[in-house]
């Protein structure tokens, strides 16, 4: 059984009406992801924009910190991820639909055991529908290459064809692979915010090759993105 097999119902939530004063947190990793969003964003009061440091871990942890010292109204995870071949090319841009922290379990002799199929908890959240859809209008109106799918949250990159190959078996739908996004909307959905996850393309997930990162590409792309989101949540 795969993650997409899973019978349990994902967390949801629902967007709150677009107006003046809704306040947008936005979490990278880091700071080379903040500065590209903020160019985006430019000067506004609505969104607040960190780096909260590599992995779900960290994300997790600086999500929680603001939004117990401010209210917020959204929350994104913002930044560059690998994309799965044929379904996120370079320099394009995924909007999740799902967040899913795809190697969080244990191994057996059958294969990788997801916490779901394990029975400690859930390893997924669905962005919030209503934003999503209005995103994703937007950044193709823009002329923007953009696709949705499941955005995997991994601990380790995927170096190898091998384990990228056993990805997508696992989750079908995986379509781009972060490293914060899970630990983004665990702490999002522990105070009841809605999520989102962005994610600007710099590579290929598979084997390891420096020569193939197109990370300015990606950073460029991700602040068009960024002031698209400003038109939309503003």
């Amino acid at each position: 059984m795969n993650l997409d097999q899973m019978q349990e119902t994902p967390t949801v939530f629902h967007a709150k009406k677009q107006g003046a004063g809704m306040r947008v947190l936005v979490v990278t990793a880091v700071s080379a992801e903040k500065e590209a969003v903020l160019r985006g964003i430019g000067d506004t009061a609505n969104f607040h924009v960190m780096a909260a440091g590599v992995g779900s871990v960290a994300a997790a942890i600086g999500t929680a910190t603001a939004l117990a010292t401010g209210k917020y109204d959204l929350v994104i995870a913002a930044g560059i991820a690998g994309g799965f071949k044929g379904r996120a090319e370079l320099g394009s841009l995924v909007v999740a639909d799902e967040i899913i922290a795809a190697d969080l379990g244990a191994q057996s002799p059958e294969g990788f055991l997801s916490l779901d199929e394990l029975g400690f908890g859930s390893t997924r959240f669905r962005a919030d529908e209503d934003w999503m859809r209005q995103v994703v209008e937007a950044l193709h109106k823009a002329g923007l290459p953009v696709t949705t799918g499941a955005v995997l949250t991994v601990s380790t990159v995927t170096g190898t064809a091998e384990t990228a190959a056993e990805l997508v078996a696992r989750v079908p739908r995986a379509t781009a692979e972060g490293m914060e996004g899970f630990g983004v909307a665990a702490a999002a959905s522990r105070c009841g915010v809605p999520i989102l996850e962005l994610r600007a393309i710099s590579n290929p997930v598979g084997p390891r090759d420096r020569d193939a990162w197109r990370i300015s590409e990606a950073l460029e792309a991700l602040t068009a993105a960024s002031s698209v989101l400003r038109e939309v949540l503003t």
